[in-house]
């Protein structure tokens, strides 16, 4: 998996950004684990609720279009107007639904911090996800 290409792919999503309300843009590029990229980025509501963060609108377009197995995501935040240089690592819910559909420990988050990428797996973002007994 190249990193600074999936980090590249995010920035491009960043740019498609709806933030209108927080005024900050986030862009998320998710990889399959046959190497297809799916990219995401927030899109704000006035009433904040149903508004939708990048991850989850890059696995909502995968798992529409049928996949199944992903490998990794990269994630890139930042005011609008500003290059990142913080990480951006997902929020609460976007672990949740992550989890749900990737191998915890084998699911790697992409970051960058001043230019550098930055891994860890969602497991350490998430160690005691909540899983759902039938």
């Amino acid at each position: 998996m190249d990193t600074a290409k999936l980090l590249s792919e995010a920035k491009k999503a960043r740019a498609m950004a709806y933030a209108p309300y927080s005024g900050f843009s986030v862009g998320a590029a998710l990889v399959t684990s046959d190497g297809k990229i799916y990219r995401g980025c927030n899109i704000e509501s006035s009433v904040f609720s149903p508004s939708l963060c990048a991850e989850r609108v890059a696995l909502a377009k995968a798992i529409s279009e049928g996949e199944k197995e992903f490998a990794a995501i990269a994630i890139v935040g930042a005011p609008s107007g500003e290059e990142p240089k913080d990480p951006c690592y997902p929020c609460g819910v976007c672990r949740q639904v992550l989890s749900e559909h990737v191998d915890l420990k084998k699911f790697t988050i992409i970051t960058e911090e001043a230019g550098k990428a930055q891994t860890c797996t969602l497991s350490e973002l998430l160690p005691s996800a909540f899983v759902f007994e039938k």
